[in-house]
């Protein structure tokens, strides 16, 4: 008898962040943090709990949702956001030579996480 195969979850790759600030108000987490991709970095696919905010401050955001298609490249000083929910899988990568740099801010339901990992929608990327 057969096993069928385990989706696995695509972690980050090549990302660092620093937490800037982190202030528990009314029930909800915010987040400031500053995120570098380096160059052939990715975030890993991913969804949102909460609503999330940032800024390019460097480099360019190539984003792809779960249909594989690129939706957006965001140079610098572009304002970002995503969709919240388990049903909004998405990618963010860094497909230029320079390291990319953002400064987000979450607002996540108090503890949540500020992104669940998840496996890749069968993408041939990641």
């Amino acid at each position: 008898m057969g096993s069928a195969a385990t989706a696995h979850a695509t972690p980050p790759r090549s990302v660092s962040a620093s937490v800037l600030s982190k202030q528990t108000v009314d029930g909800k987490d915010y987040i400031v943090s500053d995120i570098t991709i380096e160059p052939g970095g990715s975030t890993g696919w991913h969804t949102h709990e909460g609503l999330i905010y940032g800024i390019v401050k460097t480099g360019v955001l190539t984003h792809y949702g779960s249909d594989c298609k690129q939706d957006g490249a965001f140079g610098p000083g572009t304002p970002i956001t995503d969709p919240t929910g388990a049903d909004h899988v998405h990618i963010g990568r860094n497909e230029g030579k320079a390291p990319l740099v953002l400064e987000v801010t979450y607002v996540d339901p108090a503890g949540a996480p500020t992104s669940d990992s998840t496996p890749s929608p069968g993408c041939n990327f990641d």
